[in-house]
């Protein structure tokens, strides 16, 4: 048995937390280690420094954007026309379409978590859409 500071392998301990672990743990820890090191210095000596940009729009975001006063001007009240929207629905259908593509959740589990069956769910997020398309046309 031997001592290790789980500090030095856990990110999300902010003071050293001493435990005992069995030597085969210590063992698997280092080579973890080594095999990262190996890792990053095979990356440096190869130059394989990648983009950001794998198409998920990180890159877009880390570049500095600087709009104009019109543009921030329109951004906000097209996030706000959005908020009025959603909040002239029904309270059912404004909640399932906030968890639908504000939290990402999948009609599936938001059926599970309501206890109601899916179908049920997609068209009730369909005619919220629909509420929104209607309410977003009239107010333009």
């Amino acid at each position: 048995m031997k001592k290790i500071n789980l500090r030095d392998y856990y990110p999300f301990y902010h003071s050293d937390f001493f435990i005992e672990v069995a030597d085969q743990i210590v063992e698997l820890f280092k080579q973890i280690s080594r095999r990262d090191h190996a890792d990053f210095e095979r990356r440096r000596i190869h130059k394989a420094y990648y983009s950001l940009d794998a198409c998920d729009g990180i890159e877009k975001d880390m570049v500095l954007l600087v709009l104009s006063p019109e543009e921030i001007y329109e951004r906000k009240m097209s996030k706000q026309e959005v908020y009025a929207a959603i909040n002239s629905l029904p309270e059912k259908q404004a909640k399932r379409i906030y968890a639908h593509f504000f939290l990402n959740m999948s009609k599936a589990e938001i059926a599970r978590i309501e206890g109601v069956s899916k179908p049920a769910v997609t068209h009730s997020i369909e005619q919220g859409l629909k509420r929104i398309e209607k309410f977003l046309k009239n107010n333009s």
